[in-house]
C-alpha cells in the first residue's frame, strides 16, 4: 500500500487530515470519557457518603434506644426506612421499630415492620429472623395457625432448631399437644440449632413427656458417642 512509502512527515499529515476531517467524533469520545469517567468516582464518593450517613444514623437510633428515649428511636429509624431503603441499615430500623411496638404492648404494630423484612430484606438470615419473629407474635396475638402458615413446612439449615421451636409453641396454643411434643424434639434431636435447650426439656416435661437425653458436645478421643434414646409420650 502507498501508505507504507510515506516518510514521518507525510503521515503526520496525513493523521491531522483525518482527525480535521472527524474531529466532531474525535472530541465526542474524548467528551464521552470523560464524563463516563467523573460520573463513576462521583457515584463512588456519592454511595460511600450514603453509607457513612446511614451508619450515623444507626448509631444514633442505637443510643437512642439505649437510653430509652422511644421516640426519638422512632424518628430515626422512620427517617433510615425513608431515606435509605436499599441499606441493610433500613432492615436493621424495621426489626428495631418491631421490638418497640412488643416492648409497647402493642404487637399488632410489629407485624408490618416484619412483614417488610421478611419478604423484602436481600439478607437471607434476616429474613428468617423477621419471619420467626413474625410467627412469634402471631402466637400472642392468639393466631397459631397462622403463625404455623409463616413458618411453613420447611426446617432451613442452621435456623432449623428454631423453626421447630416456634412451630411447636404454635401447636401448643392450639392446644395439640402431640404435634407440640414433635416439634419440640425434632428442635433438640437437631442440636437445637439456636433454640434454648433446657428451655425445651422443661416445655417436653411440661407435656407430661420424659425429656430426651442431652447429646454430648465433646467427642472423648477413642470413644464414640452414644444413641440418642427417643422417648415415648
Amino acid at each position: 500500500m502507498a501508505e507504507d512509502y510515506l516518510t514521518e512527515d507525510e503521515e503526520l499529515e496525513r493523521i491531522k487530515r483525518i482527525i480535521a476531517g472527524n474531529w466532531v467524533w474525535v472530541a465526542a469520545g474524548v467528551v464521552l470519557g470523560a464524563i463516563l469517567v467523573f460520573g463513576y468516582r462521583y457515584y463512588d464518593s456519592h454511595q460511600n457518603e450514603r453509607g457513612l450517613r446511614a451508619a450515623a444514623q444507626f448509631d444514633d437510633m442505637t443510643e437512642a434506644v439505649q437510653a430509652n428515649e422511644i421516640g426519638k428511636a422512632r424518628q430515626i429509624a422512620a427517617a433510615l426506612i425513608r431515606d435509605f431503603p436499599a441499606s441493610p441499615y433500613a432492615d436493621q430500623a424495621q426489626l428495631v421499630l418491631a421490638k418497640l411496638s412488643v416492648d409497647a404492648a402493642k404487637p399488632a404494630d410489629a407485624v408490618g415492620p416484619l412483614t417488610e423484612v421478611m419478604n423484602q430484606s436481600k439478607d437471607s438470615e434476616l429474613r428468617h429472623v423477621a419471619r420467626l419473629r413474625l410467627a412469634r407474635v402471631l402466637i400472642d396475638e392468639g393466631k397459631p395457625d397462622d403463625a404455623i402458615g409463616i413458618l411453613g413446612g420447611d426446617t432451613p439449615g442452621a435456623f432449623a432448631g428454631l423453626y421447630h421451636a416456634v412451630r411447636g409453641d404454635a401447636f401448643y396454643a392450639k392446644k395439640d399437644t402431640k404435634d407440640a411434643l414433635t416439634e419440640y424434639r425434632a428442635a433438640l434431636e437437631g442440636g437445637s440449632g439456636g433454640a434454648d435447650a433446657a428451655l425445651l426439656q422443661l416445655k417436653i416435661a411440661d407435656l407430661g413427656a420424659s425429656p430426651l437425653a442431652a447429646a454430648p458436645t465433646v467427642m472423648l478421643q477413642g470413644a464414640s458417642l452414644p444413641s440418642t434414646n427417643k422417648a415415648k409420650p
